[in-house]
C-alpha cells in the first residue's frame, strides 16, 4: 500500500516544536511514502493561531526537504485553516497566490472562544449541537478540500460532559456530510484520538459509515502529529477502518486536485 499521512504540524504551527526534516526522516523510517504538512493558520486576530505562519519560510523549508528526501518521500504543501467560512475574502487574498496542494478546514473556535472555553459558556445539552452547526456553516461556504477531525469537540468534552451520542446528532451530521459531498469536499480519518483519552478516531466510525452510505468518496488519513514520535501513528488502523466501512480507496492531493489511491 502507498502509505500516506496527510495531517502534520511542525514548528510552523503555534503548538508544535517539531522540525520538518525530523518529520520527514521519521516518515521514511516508518515506511510512509507520502506526507502533507498542514500547519495551523488563521486570519482572525482573536484566534490563537493568528500571526504565527511565515509562508516564505514555510515553502523554503518544504523545498529544502524535497531536495533532501525527494527520492524517498513525496512531500506536499498544505494548510489547516481555522474557521475558513469566516473572513473569507481575507483568506482568499492571502491563499490564492500560494502553491498549496491541500487545504483542511476546521472549527477550533466558536464566537471567538476556544472550544475548551466554549464548553464552559454553553449548557451541556446544547454544546455538541452548537459545534456541529458551526461545522455545517463552514462546509456550506468555505474553500477547503477536506473537513479536519469532524467531531473534534469530543476531545475537549470527554472529561467534562462526555462523548456525544451519534443518534442524537445524526440529522446535523448527515447535513454536514451531504453538503460536503455536494461541494466535492472530503473528510479525514484523524488518528490523534486513538493516542489520547478518547480511544477513538475523529470522526467516529459511525460518522465514517454514514459518509460511505451517503456516497462520500474523498477520504484522507492523517496522524495530526505535533511531535515527531507521532508521525504515521495508527495510519494502518485508519486504513483498516476505512475498509471496514466499505471504502476501497483513500485520496491524495496535488494542486488541490484529489486523486484516488487503492486500499490494499
Amino acid at each position: 500500500m502507498h502509505i500516506m499521512d496527510y495531517h502534520h504540524h511542525t514548528n510552523h504551527s503555534f503548538d508544535s516544536k517539531a522540525s520538518m526534516k525530523d518529520v520527514c526522516m521519521a516518515a521514511i523510517e516508518k515506511g510512509i511514502k507520502e506526507l502533507c504538512f498542514t500547519e495551523h493558520f488563521s486570519v482572525n486576530p482573536l484566534a490563537p493561531t493568528y500571526g504565527h505562519m511565515n509562508f516564505d519560510r514555510y515553502f523554503s523549508e518544504i523545498n529544502e526537504c524535497r531536495e533532501e528526501f525527494g527520492s524517498q518521500l513525496i512531500i506536499k504543501a498544505g494548510i489547516e485553516l481555522c474557521e475558513p467560512h469566516l473572513l473569507k475574502e481575507k483568506y482568499e487574498s492571502i491563499l490564492t497566490p500560494l502553491n498549496l496542494d491541500f487545504i483542511l478546514g476546521s472549527v477550533h473556535n466558536i464566537d471567538n472562544l476556544k472550544l475548551s472555553a466554549y464548553l464552559k459558556q454553553v449548557p451541556a445539552d446544547k454544546a455538541y449541537q452548537g459545534y456541529f452547526e458551526e461545522v455545517y456553516k463552514m462546509v456550506c461556504t468555505a474553500d477547503i478540500d477536506v473537513i479536519a477531525h469532524l467531531d473534534l469537540l469530543k476531545r475537549y468534552a470527554v472529561k467534562t460532559i462526555g462523548m456525544y451520542t451519534f443518534e442524537d446528532h445524526k440529522d446535523v451530521i448527515e447535513a454536514i456530510l451531504k453538503k460536503a459531498i455536494d461541494r466535492n469536499i472530503g473528510i479525514e480519518i484523524n488518528t490523534s484520538g486513538l493516542r489520547g483519552n478518547l480511544k477513538q478516531s475523529l470522526p467516529s466510525i459511525d460518522v465514517l459509515s454514514l459518509y460511505h452510505q451517503l456516497g462520500g468518496e474523498i477520504l484522507t488519513l492523517g496522524s495530526d502529529s505535533h511531535f515527531v514520535k507521532d508521525v504515521g501513528a495508527n495510519i494502518e488502523d485508519a486504513a483498516a477502518m476505512a475498509k471496514q466501512c466499505g471504502f476501497t480507496h483513500v485520496y491524495k492531493f496535488e494542486n488541490r486536485i484529489p486523486m484516488k489511491i487503492e486500499l490494499t
